[in-house]
């Protein structure tokens, strides 16, 4: 990423991020006015209004990799990314249309707030303990790597925007993002979040616009790309045979089915005050997710048209507004990369802090002195998560799929059936939550399909199926 992002006059980008960077510390200060405790801290008093609720969980599920991962796979993949498109809004489907009424009203009835204290029942529930620290263990196993991508990408951000050493730059990335959570909690993040998420859906509509008009339009954009001489399904897959195909469209598909067990998501169907928001919430976030991953599957395209010859094709979305925008717009793009990053990891830090110093304190009542813990498991979580990323690097686009699968496998199909119908008996709750972790681990280490259909899916089935077993107990 060095060389891309050095055409940016050093005053612009400085002016620019130093501007940012403030006003996101400012929003923690405000919001820290307005946390008095832990339901303040995790949930935001349960207030959000519908278009906060909607931007911060959808600027929250989607970090870097949907800006710098969904067009870099549209440079690398051509078409056959377009699956991309489906397989995420399948995602934002399901949560908005059906977990998210069901959630809010489930919550409120039972006074949970964390997922992890919903999913484990009861005060009196035998099972109560054991899986609220299970469900404790995943998320900071999960949340570690999940952050520590965020961290990663973050300082190579800054490391090209401002030519600095690679691990002084993830060092300030993370700083700044744990100095506004553990400042404002919940309602930094949120509106934060809302902030950032509005800078991506601009970047997303814009910048693609921009492309498509450099390439020559739709017309020129779909007879210039690589299609000569492919059969249809390496066409639209980019694999040999059909059976590989069809594995790695329903491969992808598995990203979407994901979104139900992200809990940094679903904690902010959790948060909003009123049921009434949900359908205005829904347009929003619906609205935004297709203009974020068309947007960047768009840019993807049009960039493997006008840029033939990039090595990296995550450097897209920066070579792209290096050749198409005015400098000081370009010095924003660098903004939005951050918000992608910063909204996602600063949710997490949240989901992951509760769980130590709410869940597994048996979810006991919230005082000063838990808010008080909570922060310092913010500072600690994100300590080790800086470690991760400056001593252990690795590819930013895998490490979070894998992130993302471990947590879909682990909350996903117990949430889906406990919504849908009723209580799961407590052996069995206990079952689906580590065999979807544990077999999602397994998979990622041992085995490679097209599409990683395996990963995505035999996971997630069985604890499904164990969920589905434990209903029927009752």
């Amino acid at each position: 990423m060095q060389a891309g992002l050095c055409f940016i006059p050093m005053n612009y980008l400085i002016a620019t991020l130093i501007f940012y960077q403030v006003l996101l510390l400012f929003i923690g200060w405000w919001a820290s006015k307005r946390t008095d405790d832990n339901e303040d801290f995790y949930l935001g008093g349960r207030k959000l209004g519908a278009a906060v609720a909607a931007l911060s969980a959808s600027a929250s599920s989607s970090s870097a990799w949907s800006l710098l991962g969904v067009s870099g796979a549209a440079y690398a993949w051509g078409l056959p990314a377009i699956w991309l498109i489906p397989s995420t809004l399948l995602g934002f489907f399901i949560n908005w249309f059906w977990v998210a009424p069901r959630l809010w009203q489930r919550c409120r009835d039972h006074n949970a707030v964390t997922l992890t204290v919903f999913l484990a029942g009861p005060p009196d529930d035998p099972a109560r303990k054991t899986l609220m620290r299970l469900g404790a263990g995943v998320l900071l196993f999960s949340f570690t790597f999940y952050v520590a991508a965020q961290f990663q990408a973050a300082g190579n951000t800054f490391a090209s925007a401002l030519n600095i050493d690679p691990v002084t730059a993830i060092v300030l990335g993370a700083t700044i993002v744990l100095a506004y959570v553990m400042l404002g909690g919940f309602w930094a993040a949120s509106i934060t979040d809302s902030l950032q998420g509005l800078l991506m859906a601009l970047s997303a509509i814009v910048l693609p616009l921009i492309a498509l008009v450099a390439v020559g339009g739709p017309e020129a954009l779909i007879d210039s790309l690589d299609t000569e001489g492919l059969s249809t399904i390496m066409l639209w897959t980019r694999q040999e045979s059909m059976a590989a195909g069809i594995g790695f469209v329903i491969g992808l598909a598995g990203i979407g089915l994901g979104y139900p067990g992200q809990p940094h998501v679903v904690n902010r169907f959790m948060a909003i005050e009123k049921r009434s928001a949900i359908p205005t919430a829904r347009l929003i976030a619906i609205s935004w997710a297709i203009a974020i991953y068309i947007g960047m599957v768009l840019l993807g395209w049009c960039g493997r048209v006008l840029m033939t010859t990039l090595g990296n094709g995550e450097q897209i979305l920066f070579e792209m507004a290096r050749q198409l925008l005015p400098s000081i717009f370009a010095g924003i793009t660098v903004s939005v990369i951050l918000s992608a990053i910063m909204s996602t990891a600063d949710s997490q830090l949240l989901v992951a802090a509760s769980s130590v110093s709410h869940d597994m304190r048996n979810g006991k009542a919230a005082t000063r002195e838990s808010l008080k813990q909570s922060r310092w498991v913010v500072l600690a979580i994100g300590m080790a998560a800086i470690a991760l990323a400056v001593f252990s690097p690795e590819a930013i686009f895998s490490r979070v799929l894998f992130a993302w699968q471990a947590l879909a496998a682990a909350f996903g199909p117990l949430l889906i059936i406990t919504l849908w119908r009723g209580p799961v008996a407590a052996n069995w709750r206990i079952a689906a939550m580590s065999s979807g972790f544990v077999l999602t681990v397994i998979l990622n280490w041992t085995t490679d399909t097209p599409g990683d259909v395996a990963e995505r899916y035999i996971p997630m089935l069985f604890a499904l199926a164990l969920a589905w077993r434990g209903s029927r107990s009752l």
